[in-house]
């Protein structure tokens, strides 16, 4: 990868060139927008830009004719992080506006791609009348809307997810190439404000008491807790300059664990917000 992220800093037209091409790829849609992360975050929004116009017209190629928004919405996404995090230098305001676009995104998709997700609703009511009998008798007429917001959501967050994912990496390229160690600092210190924290833990809240999908906002608003989190862990260890074997275990037990783990996170990661755990940490000295 890092012989890619070279390749492409090479200039606009090997960078142009991978972006279209990889986009245009089936399931290589995410190293197209990686490197249109990359070249924002190294040379700057303008340039940026004109490199994503490259990877631009194959993702509208599958979103019209292919009728897969995917490449779409994660290029757009990435492109959106990279640009805040390039004038800004920083991650709490990059995931505020992945976490709005992808609300944005939500909001969106029944509108444009309304037989995407008449099909995937279909399919889910299917399988809940053949093989959840009782959940489908519980639910009765709300079935459908229970698995449309349920599948608008997780698209919606699987594309929030993924274009976070690119965009670290897009940052852990820059770093590989002209700042080595840049990215674990960064991602070691990444801890949201309290106004943030607030921010997400009441758009979760208040949101489906105004009639919005919850499940949409939770994926939007937790998303950046939960990171903090996972950056909390990552920051302490790190702290403590403990072997690479804890975050083994961590991430095992997070597969294992799955939304009991991920809830203790956002915890966390919101009393993390106000306490700052990593500051009341003492640094593990030469000795240890």
């Amino acid at each position: 990868m890092r012989a890619l992220a070279q390749f492409v800093m090479r200039g606009p037209l090997q960078a142009g060139g991978v972006a279209a091409v990889t986009t245009a790829i089936p399931l290589l849609f995410w190293v197209g927008a990686a490197v249109v992360g990359l070249v924002i975050l190294r040379l700057g929004i303008q340039q940026g830009l004109n490199i994503g116009l490259w990877a631009l017209l194959p993702a509208i190629g599958w979103s019209w004719f292919g009728h897969d928004p995917t490449a779409l919405a994660v290029l757009l996404q990435t492109m959106l992080m990279a640009s805040v995090l390039r004038a800004t230098l920083s991650w709490e305001k990059a995931l505020l506006g992945g976490s709005f676009l992808a609300i944005v995104t939500g909001l969106m998709l029944p509108v444009l791609f309304p037989g995407l997700l008449d099909d995937l609703v279909r399919t889910g009511v299917n399988f809940y009348e053949q093989y959840n009998a009782e959940v489908a008798r519980a639910l009765g007429d709300d079935l459908e809307t229970v698995i449309r917001d349920t599948m608008n959501a997780s698209m919606a967050g699987t594309y929030l997810a993924t274009a976070i994912g690119m965009t670290m990496l897009s940052r852990a390229w820059q770093a590989g190439l002209y700042n080595p160690g840049g990215f674990r600092e960064e991602f070691h210190a990444l801890r949201l404000s309290p106004v943030v924290a607030v921010l997400c833990g009441v758009t979760m809240v208040l949101g489906p008491v105004l009639g919005l999908n919850s499940m949409l906002l939770a994926w939007a608003a937790g998303t950046p807790l939960f990171l903090a989190g996972v950056a909390l862990v990552h920051g302490a260890i790190g702290r403590k300059k403990l072997s690479g074997n804890w975050l083994v275990m961590f991430y095992i037990a997070l597969f294992l664990l799955g939304p009991s783990l991920m809830i203790l996170l956002v915890v966390m990661a919101f009393v993390d917000s106000w306490l700052d755990i990593r500051g009341r940490i003492k640094p593990a000295g030469p000795a240890e």
